[in-house]
């Protein structure tokens, strides 16, 4: 008879992979050269058993950490592994989510071989960032493109490092297909120190502990996060809940995009169709499998105890069905990039909105429903030097059954800080002349949406734009009663004067002392208003 896990080894052993994803995230962050990885902290870590499974994640991005496994079992054709190697990748189509997100996966031996001469796989470490720019059509690598090429260089899976050699030829093609090389350089460094800063600690836990301790405890917590999570949905009642929401547009065609899903709920387990759902478009706003499948993990995640282990086990009671060539699960050579930032924020508003259904008076309304992207670059003079600049821009939260939504926050796929205002303009040749609250941008009802933000830029020096943004035209959407919040909007103000209505979508040219405000969605409200309600 197999020994019971012991809650309090169990609770040990999840703090201990916890702290080696944490520990590699701080590496990261305070080793980084550009401020969308040092500043907004846009970067993910993670450990993983010899078979590629989640066994701990840090408190990063959702958008990277339901996704990342797809990266790991990418790696796994590359093996034999060796101590010292490291894989890098960013191609969506084979283990990634769009091109900007970088990832790298190292194998962790333990120090001291077998008695076959060979030395014991303990698992991999594996971290996920946004570098600002990784080539492409356009600064920043986020542009509305009709194909994947047109977004950045494509990286396949790929030894950077081989038994700790760095493989120059590969590095110097990276580099010289980015802009900003130096502060790429920088990034890919940091990331570099990030996996085997992880490395390190894993080794340790391993050789503290050993390898067949720590084998049962992966299996323990795994186990224990799937019956955790199995309970939770038993907790929703049985059966079928519809629900279909829209992207705005695709950015080449007016067209809404419709994301649609069949949410079947037996027992404790969860199954996702999103037959039904638009074909994928001639523009960016295709998601892949795992940008798919992380969204909805993410939800499911939302429905457990904080103290519940995040790793493989809360993935197996949920299953999908994901049309081929279809907007939630694209085919190459599609372009991806707003997939990963946008789409997947909408399949969050159709899953909640299906549990809405089953759950009543647990869900709240829908929240901004988009990341509001922005990427700006070109030629800085006064620096003598290419600039790249991303940024995502927050929105309002839902109001729930309980209260208030949250004004001016990131919700859902994102988790990412704000770059302060002072980093930006020792960084950039622009400025920021406005970043305020939205004030009244919230939906009404007995709890309110919360407000959104305004937020605009002055340009000293030629760039381009690119936006990829949501909820232009389509509100998030109230719950009970509730009022829709408010749609966002993107407005160039030209030299002349002359202001300009942007679309949720494109690139455009921009001159000095040109100003670009965007004015992000607020969140639905929830319940009828009563006499003493305020919305």
């Amino acid at each position: 008879m197999a020994k019971r896990p012991d809650p309090a080894e169990l609770s040990i052993f999840n703090a201990l992979f916890a702290s080696v994803a944490e520990e590699m995230g701080v590496t990261l962050g305070r080793t980084a050269h550009s401020p969308n990885i040092k500043e907004r902290r846009d970067y993910s870590c993670a450990v993983y058993d010899g078979q590629g499974r989640l066994v701990a994640q840090a408190a990063h991005i959702p958008a990277h950490l339901g996704s990342m496994p797809t990266a790991v079992a990418a790696v796994m054709p590359l093996a034999p592994f060796a101590p010292g190697d490291l894989v890098i990748l960013n191609d969506p189509y084979r283990g990634g989510n769009h091109l900007p997100d970088i990832t790298m996966v190292s194998p962790v031996y333990l120090g001291r071989a077998l008695p076959t001469g060979r030395q014991a796989l303990a698992g991999f470490v594996a971290s996920r960032a946004h570098h600002a720019d990784v080539g492409g059509m356009t600064p920043g690598s986020m542009p509305l493109a009709e194909e994947l090429l047109q977004e950045g260089l494509v990286i396949p899976p790929i030894k950077l490092h081989e038994r700790g050699r760095l493989n120059r030829a590969v590095y110097d093609l990276l580099l010289r297909n980015m802009r900003n090389p130096e502060e790429r350089k920088g990034d890919l460094d940091a990331q570099i120190a990030a996996q085997r800063v992880g490395e390190a600690r894993f080794r340790e836990i391993v050789e503290r502990y050993g390898l067949p301790q720590v084998r049962r405890q992966i299996r323990a917590l795994m186990d224990y996060a799937e019956r955790m999570t199995r309970a939770a949905i038993s907790e929703i009642p049985d059966g079928v809940y519809e629900f279909e929401d829209f992207l705005d547009d695709d950015g080449v065609t007016d067209d809404p995009i419709r994301i649609r899903l069949r949410l079947t709920v037996d027992g404790g387990s969860l199954h996702c169709d999103f037959s039904g759902s638009s074909e994928d478009r001639p523009s960016s706003v295709n998601a892949v499998v795992a940008v798919t499948r992380s969204a909805v993990y993410y939800v499911v995640r939302c429905l457990l105890d904080e103290s519940v282990p995040g790793n493989d086990g809360c993935f197996r009671p949920v299953s999908f069905i994901l049309p081929e060539g279809s907007v939630v699960n694209a085919r190459p050579p599609r372009a991806v990039a707003a997939g990963n930032v946008e789409t997947s924020q909408r399949i969050v508003d159709v899953v909640l909105g299906a549990l809405t259904q089953a759950l009543p008076g647990r869900i709240p309304a829908a929240s901004a429903g988009t990341m509001n992207n922005v990427t700006i670059g070109g030629w800085d003079a006064g620096r003598g030097r290419a600039f790249a600049y991303y940024e995502t821009v927050g929105g309002g939260a839902g109001a729930s059954p309980s209260g208030d939504g949250l004004s001016a926050v990131h919700t859902h796929m994102t988790n990412t800080m704000n770059t302060p205002v002072e980093a930006l303009e020792l960084t950039y040749p622009f400025r920021l002349i406005e970043y305020g609250v939205r004030r009244g941008s919230g939906g009404g009802g007995r709890h309110r949406g919360g407000d959104a933000i305004r937020r605009t830029w002055e340009f000293l020096a030629p760039a381009t734009v690119s936006l990829l943004t949501e909820r232009r035209r389509r509100s998030p959407w109230g719950l009970a009663g509730g009022g829709a919040g408010a749609p966002g909007r993107n407005v160039l103000r030209r030299a002349s004067g002359e202001e300009v209505e942007l679309p949720s979508k494109g690139q455009v040219k921009v001159q000095p002392g040109e100003r670009l405000t965007l004015e992000t969605p607020g969140g639905g409200g929830y319940g009828t208003p009563s006499s003493t309600s305020p919305g």
